[in-house]
């Protein structure tokens, strides 16, 4: 696929990242000439100086016959410009644009055809509050991924001794817990002096304490599943309650905004830095949201608001630096469970297996609505993992017996990848196609199955996999791939 990007900063750098070592034909546009040449230099890639609003630039960089634009230039008006310029001049097909203002939200006419034609508006600070959200709903795991409208989830939680199935082959857990759906699809191993190793699951598989367990499972099932790898036996769930955010930035006042929607439910407290700033969060956030305006790696002023009675401790500043720094002193005062935002990749490597709980990524918690697009056939959800290395991925099975080398085959005879995991099955789901052409719709309510090897795939199947390399993708995507008599 020939993509065009606009913009080479965090976000732009990211981007270009994950979809060149899949082999897209990849042009970065920046009025940074520097920020370029270091793209060049470790990526195969071309890069083109000058703004993304003039058309000869985008002549320049291949608009004519490119597939994708990605605008997540800093500016806002500069990414919405840049797609309209896009299809009335290039007709360039799809066009995702990185907006950070609120107001083009539900806004069709704005975005539409007919206003910006921006096929997707993506928003960094929004896709990081719905992740971090869903952490706090499950304080156990280490990450949250939702397939299929929700109704799946895939889990990764550190295993702890005492925990119910930690000690055990996976085949032990089949048997004398065979009522608790679910897929363990893979699990990496800290070994001294070596980074994680990849151990793939099967029944003689035995989880340790330590292991980070990656488990697909019906929403429903999560709280049991990270339970009964994380929690003793008999040790209740305990619920995030105490939130201490480090940055009132976009992202922090997003977070805390979503969170106050739920009166009495959480105790927020923010750390900003700035006077202005600290203005301006107390003004836009409810009275019972305690703003602060101090040092996030003042140890006294951690000290003074209860850290040591925290829940948990968000780091959420534009500084790596302070981050890391906040979250180690957090956790070292007593915070339960500490996460930094950190946007440099070699930092976030260095964290993992440190004292900080979580390292999360602003680029990495949007990558997968971007890959959503780019992947080949009927790809649902796409979620980046373990630092953009591995990959789970949703694609709905199509046709028939005869244009389909999946429909109607049990899952013994597909011929997928040595290494990929098919983790679960929904059934039943609305086809958006079918809705589309008014083709009436099953009722029943959508069932998760979790693939055995007699399971028989139908057509409008949706089907979750995991991928421990990226390079897999193609195979399993060309694997569901439909004949040309299909449709």
């Amino acid at each position: 696929m020939k993509i065009i990007i606009l913009g080479a900063g965090r976000v732009g750098q990211s981007v270009a990242d994950s979809l060149v070592s899949e082999r897209n034909d990849i042009t970065v546009i920046d009025t940074n000439a520097e920020r370029l040449r270091d793209l060049e230099s470790r990526y195969d890639l071309r890069g083109v100086v000058g703004s993304g609003i003039e058309p000869n630039v985008l002549a320049e960089a291949g608009a004519h016959d490119t597939d994708l634009l990605i605008a997540c230039a800093a500016q806002d008006e500069t990414n919405l410009v840049c797609c309209k310029i896009a299809q009335l001049m290039f007709n360039i097909p799809k066009r995702i644009a990185r907006v950070r203002s609120t107001g083009f939200e539900g806004e069709e006419r704005l975005v539409g055809p007919e206003g910006f034609a921006v096929d997707r508006i993506i928003c960094p600070e929004e896709s990081l509050t719905r992740y971090i959200a869903k952490l706090i709903d499950y304080p156990e795991a280490m990450q949250v991924r939702e397939f299929a409208g929700g109704r799946a989830c895939l889990v990764s939680v550190r295993a702890r001794v005492g925990a119910p199935m930690v000690g055990h082959t996976i085949g032990d857990l089949r048997e004398k817990a065979p009522e608790l759906a679910m897929r363990m699809v893979a699990i990496y191993r800290r070994f001294p002096d070596e980074p994680d190793r990849f151990i793939a699951c099967d029944g003689r598989t035995r989880i340790e304490p330590g292991d980070e367990v990656f488990v697909l499972a019906a929403q429903q099932r999560i709280a049991d599943v990270l339970g009964a790898l994380h929690r003793p036996q008999g040790q209740p769930s305990k619920p995030v309650r105490r939130i201490m955010i480090a940055g009132g930035g976009r992202v922090g006042l997003r977070l805390a905004r979503q969170l106050a929607q739920a009166p009495g439910r959480y105790n927020i407290k923010i750390i900003e830095d700035h006077a202005e700033r600290c203005v301006e969060l107390a003004s836009s956030l409810p009275t019972d949201v305690l703003v602060l305006q101090g040092d996030t790696t003042d140890e006294d002023l951690l000290g003074d608001e209860g850290i040591e009675e925290v829940d948990l401790f968000l780091a959420l500043t534009d500084d790596d630096e302070d981050n890391i720094m906040s979250c180690l002193l957090a956790k070292r005062m007593g915070a339960s469970r500490v996460l930094a935002l950190i946007n440099r990749r070699s930092y976030a490597d260095l964290m993992h297996g440190t004292q900080i709980d979580i390292a999360l990524s602003p680029a990495q918690a949007m990558l997968g609505e971007l890959l959503a697009y780019v992947r080949q056939g009927d790809v649902q959800a796409v979620h980046s993992l373990r630092r953009g290395v591995a990959e789970a991925l949703e694609i709905v099975a199509r046709g028939d017996r005869k244009s389909s080398r999946v429909v109607g085959r049990k899952v013994s005879d597909l011929q997928l990848p040595r290494d990929v995991h098919m983790g679960l099955i929904v059934r039943g789901l609305p086809d958006a196609h079918d809705a589309a052409e008014g083709v009436p719709q099953d009722l029943r309510e959508p069932e998760v199955i979790i693939p055995r090897s007699s399971t028989v795939i139908e057509s409008n199947d949706h089907v979750v996999f995991f991928l421990p390399h990226k390079r897999l993708v193609r195979d399993v995507e060309k694997l569901f791939r439909v004949s040309a008599t299909f449709f």
